[in-house]
């Protein structure tokens, strides 16, 4: 994998990977929630409940066996699915494990989408993880020129439990329990919560997530 990741990591095909819905310009539906109440979650047992389901040869996003199931056969890509929400400060969590493919890879979650634009928070299975921001059609590390190891990362085809925090311009990683890392940018205030999962050189990344669950921080 190349670690220098001014991002060949993000370019993606954009009318692939992105949710069909835009999230509401409407004011952030957590404004009033009480800290530590739960936003929005979900264990994929109910394929009706808002991500996209979408199959192609480029690769799949879908519910699968009570789980979320993202597939990326293209080379250097990313799918991303949303929810279609609308959050300002947020504090993400959901298993996440490889299914099959190259350890190569990326697996994450993603917080203040807003149809073109994210953060991202991601790890591979070869453990490596890393924080940034996908914006103007490119996307970039935070706080870091490449993506760094991790020895709380799970190899291979172990699950890892990942946390994400949103919260005003400070943007936290935690995986399997430990923070690994924080950034700071100020780019994005609210938007969409969500999942992806990438390739680097090698195609065949397959994903599967479950227990996700959004809280107010």
């Amino acid at each position: 994998m190349n670690r220098l990741v001014t991002l060949c990591l993000l370019l993606v095909t954009l009318s692939l990977a992105c949710s069909t819905t835009t999230p509401a310009t409407s004011a952030p539906q957590d404004q009033a929630a009480p800290s530590g109440s739960v936003l929005f979650q979900d264990d994929f047992t109910r394929p009706v409940s808002g991500w996209r389901r979408y199959t192609s040869a480029e690769g799949t996003m879908d519910y699968d066996a009570a789980g979320y199931r993202i597939l990326v056969n293209s080379q250097n890509t990313n799918f991303w699915s949303s929810p279609q929400k609308n959050f300002a400060d947020v504090r993400m969590e959901v298993d996440a494990g490889k299914l099959g493919g190259p350890d190569e890879n990326r697996i994450g979650l993603l917080c203040r989408f807003t149809g073109n634009d994210y953060y991202f928070f991601m790890i591979s299975s070869d453990g490596f993880y890393g924080i940034g921001i996908f914006t103007g059609g490119q996307g970039r590390l935070l706080g870091q020129s490449e993506m760094q190891p991790d020895s709380n990362i799970k190899k291979g085809l172990a699950v890892n439990h990942l946390r994400a925090d949103c919260i005003g311009d400070t943007l936290t990683f935690y995986v399997n329990g430990v923070k690994v890392n924080s950034a700071q940018d100020a780019t994005l205030n609210a938007g969409d919560v969500g999942l992806l999962a990438g390739t680097f050189d090698q195609p065949g990344v397959d994903a599967i997530f479950d227990n996700f669950v959004a809280l107010k921080p």
